[in-house]
């Protein structure tokens, strides 16, 4: 049985809207019925749950799309096709943790300075990165 997007938004707790933006993304799918309404099929509760999920952990919607990109088909996961997905983003995890701690690290020692130079700073120009770039703005975080 076919659920409309009323129904996708009642069972899983997800706002029409965000089902709206997901399914623009490529997230989930819908087709549309004679009456020219959408409808999905009921594994798209599993994939809105997943991306609920994922996105809890800091997961952004484009890793999302590149792991359900990288089932077979564009299934919907699976409890081994989960196991693997939050294998990897652990590792995503770890790595984001190790950023943030030294971060944390870092940006105490800068309290008692105050000066955030332009040059010297170890969290906005960490080893004068930015001189080789030239004058002028820079994106720092790319």
């Amino acid at each position: 049985m076919a659920l409309s997007v009323g129904q996708v938004a009642k069972r899983s707790g997800v706002a029409v809207s965000a089902l709206h933006f997901y399914e623009q993304k490529g997230l989930i799918h819908s087709w549309r019925n004679a009456g020219n309404q959408r409808r999905f099929k009921r594994d798209v509760l599993r994939r809105v749950s997943i991306i609920k999920a994922a996105q809890k952990l800091g997961i952004s919607l484009e890793q999302i799309k590149q792991a359900f990109a990288s089932l077979p088909d564009e299934r919907t996961p699976t409890k081994d096709d989960w196991s693997l997905l939050s294998a990897y983003w652990h590792q995503l995890l770890d790595q984001r943790i190790k950023q943030l701690t030294q971060l944390r690290d870092n940006v105490s020692s800068c309290i008692g300075c105050g000066c955030l130079s332009l040059t010297a700073c170890p969290l906005y120009n960490e080893e004068d990165k930015l001189a080789d770039l030239g004058e002028g703005s820079h994106l720092l975080f790319d």
